[in-house]
């Protein structure tokens, strides 16, 4: 049997993915247009040693918490997303697919002046060529502060979880995060799931969440030392354990897997099941997406990362930002691992 096998229970599984039609969740963040220009390469640029790029066509898709919440969706939840778009043509796209897709926007919020960030890929024969990025990093302003926290307080009651997707573009700040926990303070307490999907430099911020999801990158940051083997990758998720007073940490690991570490000193290795990685693209949104739905439907700590690893083993698998449906995470989880 495949190491992973043994953590979970594969009808049990089941079960709770049938269950997340019933979660409530909520995603704070930076809401982020993704574009993707897809074409050929035949060859190279005579004005200098670049590849041209014969464009074949032009796709746009939610990004960065907005690719969160199209993740938690596709998975049969119907999340509310929470941010901030400039008043502009890609703002405009994104609550015109939000509302498509059959989701609340009045938990998003226009900033008249602001750019709505978007990531612009070039991909030829399957293969990412460069990345663009054109966006507004500065804090999102006082009023927005104000509009989003009483936005939250009146959902709070009724949430299961809330995920914060921190890209570093201005929602998450530490103001921020000091009113949104007293808030929660003031109204759940601790009967809340928070996860939270970091920003290198932001960590300072996240102090008492229920799982924060760094990558290995991310967390060797934090710590001030690289994470090149098991016994820096346990040093590091400990230290983030005890320096940030959290319930987890889910350390992402590429091709090597995740791992989980408890504060009740348990940690827990899951090896990969992806089977090809082509891109990893969002790949971050599955994982906190997936991870947050299970412990908002009442999954243990092991088994909600055991299926986010699952939901992250389909995406990789796929060039461009991709998201995970129901019914495959369950026939992923019927497939039998391979060594």
């Amino acid at each position: 049997m495949h190491a992973i096998e043994c953590l979970y229970n594969r009808g049990q599984l089941k079960e709770y993915i049938d269950s997340f039609v019933n979660a409530r969740v909520l995603v704070i963040g930076d809401i982020i247009m993704d574009e993707f220009i897809w074409g050929d390469v035949s060859r190279i640029s005579p004005e200098a040693p670049v590849p041209i790029v014969e464009v074949k066509r032009e796709t746009k898709m939610l990004g960065g918490a907005a690719n969160v919440i199209n993740n938690i969706a596709s998975l049969g939840a119907r999340p509310v997303l929470c941010g901030v778009i400039g008043d502009d043509v890609n703002g405009e796209e994104i609550l015109s697919i939000t509302t498509r897709m059959g989701l609340e926007t009045d938990g998003i919020v226009t900033e008249k002046g602001r750019l709505t960030s978007i990531k612009t890929r070039i991909v030829a024969q399957s293969q990412q060529v460069v990345r663009f990025d054109r966006e507004n990093r500065t804090n999102i302003r006082a009023e927005s502060i104000k509009y989003l926290l009483s936005f939250v307080e009146k959902k709070l009651s009724s949430l299961d979880a809330i995920v914060i997707s921190d890209y570093g573009k201005g929602v998450i700040s530490e103001l921020f995060m000091k009113e949104l926990r007293a808030l929660i303070d003031r109204t759940s307490g601790n009967s809340i799931v928070i996860s939270v999907d970091p920003k290198t430099g932001n960590f300072q911020y996240y102090h008492g969440v229920s799982v924060i999801t760094p990558n290995h990158h991310e967390a060797g940051a934090f710590c001030g030392f690289d994470v090149i083997d098991e016994a820096t990758l346990e040093r590091a998720g400990m230290q983030m354990l005890n320096e940030l007073d959290c319930r987890s940490v889910l350390i992402t690991q590429g091709k090597d897997g995740m791992t989980l570490f408890e504060n009740r000193g348990e940690i827990t290795h899951i090896p990969t099941v992806a089977k090809k990685v082509y891109d990893v693209t969002g790949a971050g949104d599955t994982v906190i997406g997936t991870f947050s739905l299970g412990l908002a439907c009442g999954l243990d700590l092991k088994s909600a990362a055991v299926l986010s690893n699952f939901a992250a083993g389909i995406v990789v698998g796929e060039v461009g930002t991709s998201v995970v449906r129901a019914d495959d995470l369950k026939h992923a989880l019927d497939v039998p691992v391979q060594e």
